[in-house]
């Protein structure tokens, strides 16, 4: 017998493939304070979930006529990208130190980026072509009428010099061994500033509206549709998905070329793509519903995924079932059960260098929110959603880059 999915207590639209008990419960509020809003026809918990702004991370909400930016996130269009190589684990190079540092000069992380457009583009014509349709698309941006100093002047320019950049916190680029021994790229990052910038306008313009006044969390403001506060949201927010996915085609491309550089012969197959912060349009039921994942991938059936870990646990390939229980979707990654404050303040760059024994990468206090005692273990989750995926490969990290 299954034991999920399960309904969340106090709700009758809520399914979820977690055990209420070990859910925190100021995330297990949230999920009832969405469940409740008249808009929402389903929500759907993923087993890597936790609390986030207004929605919780690792949920799906199905909405009739409406959206809530909160529920897709702040950094639309995350997600990740993965490739497998021809190059087997024996055939890596003994000093992935320098790997590692290769990686660093060729792709920007933490809060730097590139000095102007990355050189990366003008090697490669058609992320040339991509980036320019991107940014001809950044002066129709909608959040620009409600403010324009967001996105205008520097910031067009800021939002070029971040493209191919990984960012912080849980982004990462990682070279893994699949259980089949070959070599795996993973990179895990999203829309940079810019998408941070349009998410926090268009929240700040949905609370103002007069529909959302009496609702029980303002964070969780809508757009209903039909209205030009709903048309623009989407058009920004299409782009924003649009800017995520090109960031991490052109770091992918970064650290492709650096490791042909370094490692004669070594070759690359079709890379799996998914956002894991996004909106989609969806019928369940023969109902037209608008979907937004927060935390979480589209596991339709035959759709392939990425599902991390931490930086000392490696990650999943996995192929989606198409379960209509779920809207067809699964957990975007292990999912953090304890917040950063409370990582920093349990364990030391002591703890951190244990705990990733094996793995090239960071060992200071700088990632230590980022240990893998600070996620949940990545074997059970999976384990949670087997009638959502079926796993095609088990990575195992051997270097990691963090901001």
């Amino acid at each position: 017998m299954d034991t999920y999915p399960v309904p969340l207590s106090g709700t009758d639209n809520t399914l979820m493939w977690a055990d209420e008990a070990m859910i925190e419960e100021s995330a297990r509020q949230q999920i009832r304070n969405v469940a409740q809003l008249a808009w929402t026809r389903g929500v759907r918990v993923m087993p890597d979930v936790h609390y986030g702004f207004g929605a919780t991370v690792g949920s799906v909400i199905a909405m009739e006529q409406a959206v809530a930016p909160a529920a897709v996130g702040v950094d639309i269009g995350c997600g990740m990208t993965a490739v497998r190589t021809t190059l087997r684990a024996d055939q890596l190079p003994d000093d992935l130190g320098t790997v590692r540092l290769g990686i660093e000069r060729a792709v920007p992380v933490g809060f730097a980026a590139h000095r102007d457009e990355p050189r990366m583009i003008g090697r490669h014509a058609n992320l040339a072509a991509r980036l320019k349709e991107q940014m001809q698309g950044f002066t129709n941006l909608r959040a620009g009428e409600t403010a324009r100093s967001l996105v205008r002047s520097k910031s067009e320019h800021k939002t070029i010099r971040q493209v191919g950049t990984l960012g912080g916190g849980n982004h990462f680029i990682e070279l893994c061994v699949g259980d089949d021994d070959r070599v795996w790229v993973t990179l895990h990052s999203g829309s940079r500033g810019i998408g941070n910038q349009l998410a926090n306008v268009h929240i700040k313009t949905a609370q103002a509206l007069e529909h959302n006044q009496g609702i029980v969390d303002r964070d969780l403001a809508v757009f209903l549709a039909g209205t030009p506060e709903m048309e623009a949201y989407l058009a920004d927010l299409w782009w924003a998905q649009a800017y995520a996915l090109l960031n991490r085609d052109v770091m992918l491309q970064a650290v492709c070329d650096e490791l042909e550089h370094r490692i004669e012969g070594i070759g690359f197959e079709e890379p799996i793509k998914c956002h894991h912060n996004y909106v989609a349009v969806e019928t369940y039921d023969e109902t037209e519903l608008i979907v937004t994942r927060k935390g979480a991938i589209r596991a339709g059936a035959g759709d392939l995924g990425i599902i991390p870990g931490s930086m000392g646990t490696g990650s999943y390939i996995v192929r989606g079932l198409g379960n209509p229980a779920s809207y067809e979707s699964a957990s975007h990654g292990a999912g953090r059960r304890m917040s950063r404050g409370q990582a920093r303040r349990s364990y030391t760059a002591e703890d951190l260098a244990q705990q990733t024994t094996g793995v090239e990468c960071r060992k200071d206090e700088g990632v230590v929110d980022e240990i893998p005692a600070a996620y949940k273990d990545i074997d059970s989750v999976i384990d949670a959603q087997r009638d959502l995926v079926d796993v095609v490969a088990r990575l195992q990290t051997v270097l990691c880059v963090k901001g």
